[in-house]
């Protein structure tokens, strides 16, 4: 059982920085979707005007990350990284595991992000979530790694069990979503080199979707998504970022659906949601 002193340290940090103003929650209308699959995806949709990050506008962008705002500061997570809040959160305790100094979000991540993710995950867990660039959804070319914490036996995600049947059943289906998409079970059986094994086990799913390698390439070849929960790994090859007016990152991939203004919501209705994430993904020949 995890002592979760982070998710209590973002929680009351999330309280004072909210009144200080560094913290703008998005208010949001929550209703569910049901896909082919049978699984139900969470849409939110957004009420009021988006967030800058959010909107598609030209030229360059201010860093957020550097520096950070210390009001968003949770904790200093060994040398190379900090644990801040999410500045606009749809769920209290979003969490971003952030470089302190420049590296790339389209860049291979490193060991010292896994060890940096297994030092958080050791303490509080939940869905992490990584967004390689802006064709798989990332809004920051400053690396970051997001977290949304679950409590012990809360489901990770509504299309968890679209990951578990992938795993149990790989050969099953063909379609342009598992041809898409590795999953692989997570090796949890050694905590001190817990780093170290996230690492090699990222490394294979790359080389098995077809990003290359660190040692051959400078960065990854292909756009993607990751996803990570205690018990498994995903990982999910992008073409584009938007389809309909939806932007779609991993947590699209993880049944959750933000819409904004621009959203095509009869387009939705008269598609199934599992069309969104079919129109955005690269198939793995």
């Amino acid at each position: 059982m995890t002592t979760e002193n982070y998710w209590y340290a973002a929680l009351q940090r999330s309280e004072i920085a909210q009144q200080q103003g560094a913290l703008v929650p998005l208010e949001t209308q929550l209703t569910s979707l049901r896909a082919q699959q049978g699984e139900a995806f969470e849409l939110r949709r957004l009420l009021g005007k988006p967030p800058r990050h959010l909107r598609s506008t030209s030229g360059p962008k201010q860093n957020p990350f550097l520096p950070w705002d210390p009001r968003l500061e949770i904790a200093s997570i060994g040398n190379d990284h900090a644990l801040i809040l999410n500045k606009y959160p749809v769920q209290k305790g979003h969490m971003l595991l952030i470089t302190r100094n420049w590296a790339p979000q389209e860049g291979w991540l490193t060991r010292s992000d896994w060890e940096a993710l297994a030092a958080v995950d050791k303490d509080t867990q939940g869905l992490w979530f990584f967004n390689s660039g802006p064709k798989a959804g990332a809004s920051q070319p400053h690396r970051h790694i997001q977290l949304l914490r679950r409590a012990e036996h809360e489901r990770f995600c509504p299309r968890q069990s679209w990951f578990e049947k992938r795993l149990a059943y790989p050969e099953e289906t063909f379609n342009c979503l598992t041809q898409s998409c590795a999953v692989i079970n997570r090796t949890k059986d050694n905590v001190e080199y817990a780093g170290d094994i996230l690492m090699r086990d990222y490394l294979h799913l790359s080389s098995k979707m077809g990003l290359g390698s660190p040692e051959r390439n400078d960065r990854p070849l292909h756009s993607y998504n990751l996803l990570l929960t205690p018990d498994w790994i995903a990982l999910i090859r992008r073409s584009r970022e938007e389809i309909a007016g939806f932007s779609i990152n991993a947590l699209g991939f993880a049944g959750y659906l933000l819409s904004t203004q621009n959203s095509d919501h009869q387009w939705l209705l008269e598609n199934d949601p599992e069309s969104l994430l079919e129109a955005v993904v690269e198939i793995v020949q």
